[in-house]
């Protein structure tokens, strides 16, 4: 594609009109202009009009997308977990920077696939992990990078996913052939969290779960006429009285991995949802203290331990969590500014496709493991050329992955 002069606005276009949509939104305070909307459903005109305005177009795919707009500067991913590999690949050979929501992809041969045709036709490629932008992450890893608690040894992080039943198990999230599983698609976010925190990535991995709970609700609908903002209500609960729940649900509802990262850092992770609260909670243990938070946004705070003592309830120092009131909101539009220099600039970022690889490969290496009997599964590590490449060419610092 032709690179934007001054004079010419740098142009993106929306893949997936869906819950996740509206990341779209922080296209123009981040400088650029939405040109064009893809999704293969005509019923979401009436979405992109409430979201975009009047006169955003829609068309069917990505390659009648391309044949309107040979000018496209980039694009932004939001279309459902499984299309992401073809949407994407096609985007990269045409010269489109992408911006991908996590995660990249679903097995870890079609990340690394995205990687090498990233490498190979040097298009840009950016994933969306928002929550290296989310005010709680970058105060823990300002802690840490101070020396607050000493070198990270452990990371255990609890996510209670409150809305589990309405986000996840009333749609094509609760079907493993388009997920692989929650594991990967909702755990992606916290496992690069954790890689990030830690200085390294996931080399092995041990993982249990179960479908524990959704899985006895007989209260089943197909649900592709609807959206999530459709059904979605706090007023569902307890969890076995939901209804209207996918027709396919052969994922796991609660879970938990451990893992050992390439620096020898041992992590765990525990996923739950049907639990009535909706937060993760991180603790960071070092040579010298300990952290975690508490709440994950606005009004919460991450504490510090770094004496001896009995139980202390507030730790002995306390860091207040500032911005994130609309939760991803206010990651989200960081994030977008964040690829649009990217896109237009070659700017150096703080997330990494190298580091998105590495959370789904650690993701459907823990799925494997639940599904085989809680067997250990090393994770595959990228080629040393391709790794090398995304190390040089983007990452404000070096990648995590190993």
């Amino acid at each position: 594609m032709t690179p934007p002069s001054d004079a010419q606005p740098f142009r993106i276009a929306l893949v997936g009109v869906g819950a996740r949509a509206g990341l779209a939104q922080h296209v123009e305070p981040a400088g650029a202009v939405l040109v064009a909307t893809v999704d293969p459903d005509p019923a979401v005109a009436q979405r992109v009009t409430d979201l975009f305005g009047v006169g955003v177009p829609r068309y069917d795919d990505v390659a009648t997308l391309l044949a309107h707009h040979p000018d496209l500067d980039a694009a932004i991913v939001t279309s459902p977990d499984d299309t992401h590999h073809a949407v994407t690949a096609a985007l990269l050979e045409a010269g489109v920077a992408a911006y991908v929501e996590k995660p990249l992809a679903i097995t870890t041969e079609d990340a690394d696939d995205l990687l090498a045709i990233a490498h190979r036709t040097g298009t840009r490629l950016y994933v969306g992990h928002n929550m290296r932008h989310m005010h709680v992450v970058r105060l823990m890893k300002a802690i840490i990078d101070r020396g607050e608690i000493g070198e990270v040894r452990a990371i255990w992080c609890r996510h209670f996913v409150g809305s589990g039943g309405d986000f996840y198990f009333k749609d094509w999230h609760a079907d493993r052939s388009r997920v692989t599983g929650l594991l990967l698609q909702k755990g992606a976010h916290d496992i690069d969290v954790m890689h990030w925190l830690a200085g390294s990535s996931t080399e092995e991995v041990v993982a249990m779960g179960d479908l524990m709970v959704y899985g006895d609700v007989t209260s089943r609908r197909d649900n592709s006429d609807r959206r999530m903002r459709d059904w979605y209500s706090t007023d569902h609960w307890p969890p076995l009285a939901q209804t209207d729940l996918n027709p396919v649900i052969d994922v796991e509802d609660v879970s938990m991995m451990t893992m050992r990262l390439g620096n020898g850092v041992l992590a765990s992770y525990q996923q739950c949802h049907f639990t009535p609260d909706y937060w993760r909670s991180y603790t960071v243990i070092g040579t010298e203290g300990r952290l975690e938070n508490f709440g994950d946004g606005e009004g919460g705070e991450v504490r510090v331990w770094n004496r001896r003592s009995g139980f202390l309830e507030r730790g002995h120092l306390q860091h207040p969590i500032v911005g994130d009131a609309d939760g991803h909101g206010d990651a989200d539009a960081l994030t977008v500014a964040e690829f649009v220099r990217f896109a237009r600039d070659g700017s150096p970022t703080d997330t990494s496709p190298l580091a998105a690889r590495d959370a789904v490969a650690a993701g459907v290496a823990a799925t494997t493991s639940l599904r085989t009997g809680a067997t250990p599964q090393r994770v595959p590590p990228v080629p040393v050329e391709i790794a090398d490449y995304f190390r040089g060419h983007q990452v404000r610092q070096p990648g995590p992955s190993t």
